[in-house]
């Protein structure tokens, strides 16, 4: 995903301007996702170049015209189709990203991709939980390199954990909205 999606999700919720959007990233999306005042401004440029927003000049007293940006008809079909579009190589920013747009494209696509993403999760889990039953039966006697490796592992189990729950709390939720 490239941050244009991060963008047209933002402003798909309220149109505002590249300072805006950046106060806004960084109350909102940019727990997930970190951009630079000037990534904003390059990334809504080339935004603008290829008709996704599309920008108005306001007239402020005492300052520079002020440049808001919408999103247009090309806009909300690129959203609305990498919101449908099966990625499974997603990272969990990126799919956090792909959930707030939800509503902005279709529901049930995504939903599909969070059940993809939960299941790859749970799979992974699975077998970190059989190497840590087989490598590991007794956790209480490990010292040195075992125990280094036993702790790395439960760094994975736990990761993996945390995402299972997480993507199970959505569809709980998209089936809830439904």
């Amino acid at each position: 995903m490239a941050l244009e999606h991060a963008i047209l999700v933002s402003l798909s919720e309220r149109s505002g301007s590249g300072y805006e959007l950046t106060r806004r990233f960084e109350k909102s999306i940019g727990l997930w996702w970190n951009a630079t005042h000037q990534q904003i401004y390059r990334v809504l440029k080339r935004m603008e170049d290829a008709g996704w927003v599309s920008v108005d000049q306001v007239a402020q007293s005492g300052k520079p015209d002020k440049k808001v940006y919408t999103v247009g008809d090309a806009g909300r079909a690129e959203l609305a189709r990498w919101l449908a579009e099966p990625d499974p190589s997603a990272t969990a920013r990126e799919l956090a990203v792909k959930i707030r747009g939800a509503a902005l494209g279709d529901p049930a696509a995504v939903a599909a991709e969070v059940t993809r993403h939960r299941d790859a999760h749970a799979a992974q889990l699975d077998a970190y939980l059989l190497i840590e039953k087989r490598d590991f039966p007794d956790p209480s006697v490990l010292s040195g390199q075992s125990l280094h490796q036993f702790l790395v592992l439960r760094g994975g189990i736990r990761t993996e954990q945390g995402h299972v729950e997480w993507l199970e709390e959505v569809l709980q939720a998209f089936h809830h909205d439904a």
